[in-house]
C-alpha cells in the first residue's frame, strides 16, 4: 500500500492567520493614525475659533467701540465748549480763550477717533458710510460754529447776539440730531458684533472641546487596541515607542481641553468684566459731558430753557435712572440713592459690577447738587447763576468724570488683561502643536514599522 505523501511548510490556515497579522497592523495603525490627525486637527480648529474671538473682541470690534464712544464725547464736548465761548463772552476773555482751546482739542480727537473707525470698519460698507456721514456733518458743524463765534466776538460786551444765537443753534441742532445719533450708531453696530462675536465662540468653543474630547478618546483607544494585538500577537507585554505615543496624546488631551476651557473663560471675562464695563463707563462719561453741555446751554438760550431742562433729565436717567417726573424730584432721588441699589443706567450697571465703588455715584450726586443750585440762581439772579457754572459746577463736574476715567482706566486695564491671558493659553496649545503632531507619528511609525518588518 502506497504510504499518503507528508505536506512540508504551513498549512493554508496558518499562512492565512499569518498574512492577516500585518494587514490587521496596517489597519489598526491606520485607524489610530486617522484618530489622531481628527484629534489634532480639531485642536488647531478650536484653537483658531477662540483666537479669531479674542482678536474681534481685543483688537478689532472691540476697540472700535471703545473708540466711537470717545468719538461721541468728543463731539459732544465740542458742542458743549462753543457754547461755553458764547456764555463766558469777551468779558470772561480768560475762561472764553481756555473754552476754544479745549474745543480745538476735542475737534482733534473727533477726527483721530473717526480715523481709527473708518480703519476699524474695513469693508463694512454701512459702517464706512456712517464714517463718511460724520465727516460730512463734522465740518458743516465747524462752519456755523466758526460764524456764531464770529458773530459773537463782533458784537458789544454783554449776553450772545441775537444773530450768534441763531446761528448757534442750527450748529446744535446738527450736532444733536444728527450726528450724535450717527456716532451713537457705530458704537451700537461695533458692540453688535462684539455680542455676537462672543456668543458664537463660546458656543464653537464648548462643542469643539466636546469634539476634542471625543477625537482624543477615540485615538487613545486605537492605540491601546494596536499595543493590545501587538502584545498578544508577539508575545511581548509592552511596546515603548507605542506607550509614549499614547502618553503624548493623553498629556496633549488634557492640557489642549483644559487651556480652551480657560481660553472661553477669559474670553467671557474679557467681554463681561472689561468691555461691558468700560464701554458703560464710555457711555457714562460721554453722556454726562452732553448734560454738562445742556446745563450751559440752558443759561445761554434762555428761549430754549425749558428743551434743555427736559434733554437734560432724560440724559441723566440715561447715566442713572431714579424714578422722577422732574429734574426737582431727581435731584432728590440722587440724594437719597446708595451704591448698593441696583438701578438702570450707564453708571448703574458700573456699580452693579462694583457695588462697593461708593467714590463715583458720591461724585455724581455733587454734580446734581450744583446743577440743583445754579437752575434755582437762574430763576432770579442769572449773573450769580453764570459764575457757579464757570466755577463750583464746573469743578464738580470735573470731579465726577474724573472718577469715571479712572474707573475706566482699570476696567481697561481687566479687558487687555484678559485678553492677554486668553492669547497666551492659546499659544501654549498651538505652539508645540506640530511637535506633539510630529512626535506621536513618529512613535506609531516607530512601533509598527519592526513588527511589519518581521513578515517581509
Amino acid at each position: 500500500m502506497a504510504r499518503a505523501a507528508v505536506q512540508v511548510g504551513p498549512s493554508p490556515v496558518g499562512g492565512r492567520r499569518a498574512a492577516d497579522v500585518p494587514r490587521r497592523i496596517r489597519v489598526l495603525a491606520g485607524a489610530a493614525a486617522a484618530a489622531l490627525a481628527v484629534f489634532f486637527g480639531a485642536v488647531w480648529m478650536v484653537a483658531g475659533e477662540a483666537r479669531d474671538g479674542l482678536r474681534v473682541i481685543g483688537h478689532d470690534a472691540g476697540p472700535q467701540v471703545v473708540a466711537t464712544a470717545g468719538l461721541y464725547l468728543a463731539l459732544s464736548d465740542m458742542d458743549g465748549q462753543v457754547a461755553l465761548a458764547l456764555l463766558a463772552g469777551e468779558e470772561r476773555g480768560e475762561r472764553r480763550r481756555a473754552a476754544l482751546a479745549r474745543y480745538e482739542r476735542r475737534r482733534g480727537e473727533a477726527g483721530q477717533a473717526l480715523l481709527r473707525a473708518s480703519a476699524l470698519a474695513g469693508g463694512d460698507a454701512a459702517e464706512r458710510r456712517t464714517v463718511q456721514a460724520v465727516l460730512d456733518g463734522l465740518g458743516r458743524y465747524e462752519r456755523l460754529a466758526a460764524r456764531a463765534l464770529l458773530l459773537d466776538e463782533q458784537a458789544p460786551p454783554g449776553d450772545a447776539p441775537a444773530a450768534a444765537l441763531a446761528v448757534y443753534r442750527d450748529a446744535a441742532d446738527l450736532m444733536r440730531e444728527e450726528l450724535l445719533p450717527q456716532a451713537y450708531n457705530l458704537t451700537l453696530e461695533s458692540g453688535t458684533i462684539v455680542r455676537r462675536t462672543h456668543d458664537e465662540t463660546r458656543v464653537a468653543l464648548f462643542l469643539g472641546r466636546w469634539g476634542m474630547a471625543a477625537a482624543a478618546v477615540a485615538a487613545l483607544g486605537c492605540l491601546v487596541a494596536l499595543q493590545v494585538f501587538l502584545a498578544r500577537r508577539f508575545r511581548r507585554l509592552i511596546g515603548p515607542a507605542l506607550l509614549l505615543a499614547t502618553v503624548v496624546t493623553a498629556v496633549y488631551a488634557c492640557a489642549g481641553i483644559a487651556a480652551l476651557g480657560g481660553a472661553a473663560e477669559t474670553l467671557t471675562r474679557a467681554k463681561r468684566d472689561g468691555f461691558d464695563a468700560v464701554l458703560s463707563l464710555a457711555r457714562a462719561r460721554a453722556m454726562s459731558n452732553d448734560m454738562h453741555g445742556d446745563q450751559t446751554r440752558y443759561l445761554l438760550d434762555r428761549e430754549r430753557a425749558d428743551t434743555y431742562e427736559h434733554t437734560y433729565l432724560n440724559a441723566a436717567q440715561s447715566v442713572y435712572y431714579v424714578e422722577a417726573g422732574n429734574l426737582r424730584q431727581y435731584h432728590q432721588g440722587v440724594a437719597r440713592a446708595t451704591p448698593a441699589e441696583r438701578r438702570p443706567g450707564f453708571l448703574g450697571d458700573v456699580l452693579a459690577r462694583r457695588p462697593s465703588g461708593a467714590e463715583p455715584l458720591a461724585a455724581y450726586g455733587g454734580f446734581q447738587r450744583a446743577d440743583a443750585r445754579m437752575r434755582a440762581l437762574a430763576e432770579e439772579r442769572r449773573g450769580e447763576a453764570v459764575a457757579l457754572r464757570l466755577g463750583a459746577l464746573e469743578k464738580a463736574y470735573d470731579d465726577y468724570d474724573a472718577r469715571l476715567a479712572d474707573a475706566a482706566r482699570r476696567y481697561v486695564a481687566v479687558f487687555e488683561g484678559a485678553v492677554r491671558e486668553g492669547e497666551d493659553a492659546l499659544r501654549d496649545v498651538t505652539f508645540p502643536l506640530p511637535i506633539a503632531v510630529i512626535a506621536a507619528a513618529a512613535l506609531l511609525v516607530g512601533g509598527v514599522g519592526p513588527r511589519l518588518g518581521e513578515y517581509r
